[in-house]
């Protein structure tokens, strides 16, 4: 299956309409600006950055490519939606494997939308009692967040619209786009 392209700005996936919303460019200068932040959060150390999957790759790996100092990855999977919605359960598809206690801990994720995955996440990694445990998100929408979480690190603030791209997917499609789309309404 492909895309199929309208215009250069708009395409269709599955049934539904999509419009460039971020382009490359900009989103290269958000994932430089958090790599930067937390090295001058985490000079001193090796953090550990664990890419939450499977959104996250493009973000994680672009941020790999900018951190200025030594540090470590490692990748989780876990479920929380299907098709535009948020089921509110998440599952672990795959856990971690790297041993984090008293280790400085970034978790990259794509997106913080309501928050309900990333708590988790949380509320899980404190049981093994790293000495640092952040988060960075790529995208925030700050309206959509129904739990007490805000990132640490942020890329990009935006609304509630359901967006694909760069990672993100909308029923599996999607993720190799190199920009972020937003769904037409």
């Amino acid at each position: 299956m492909t895309y199929q392209t309208q215009t250069p700005h708009r395409i269709k996936v599955h049934d539904k309409y999509f419009v460039k919303y971020i382009d490359r460019s900009n989103i290269l200068k958000a994932v430089g600006n958090i790599a930067d932040a937390i090295y001058k959060d985490f000079a001193d150390e090796k953090p550990l950055f664990l890419c939450v999957l499977n959104g996250s790759f493009m973000f994680s790996s672009d941020l790999m490519k900018v951190y200025k100092g030594i540090c470590e990855i490692s990748f989780i999977r876990l479920s929380s939606y299907k098709g535009t919605q948020t089921t509110e359960e998440v599952k672990t598809l795959i856990g971690l494997s790297d041993d984090i206690g008293g280790r400085s801990v970034v978790i990259l994720e794509d997106i913080i939308d309501s928050g309900i995955t990333v708590k988790h996440l949380l509320e899980d990694l404190n049981q093994y009692n790293p000495s640092h445990l952040k988060v960075a998100s790529l995208l925030f929408k700050p309206e959509a967040v129904r739990t007490d979480i805000k990132p640490d690190y942020i890329g990009i603030e935006i609304p509630r619209n359901f967006i694909l791209g760069y990672g993100l997917d909308y029923d599996g499609l999607g993720r190799n786009l190199a920009d972020i789309y937003r769904i037409e309404e």
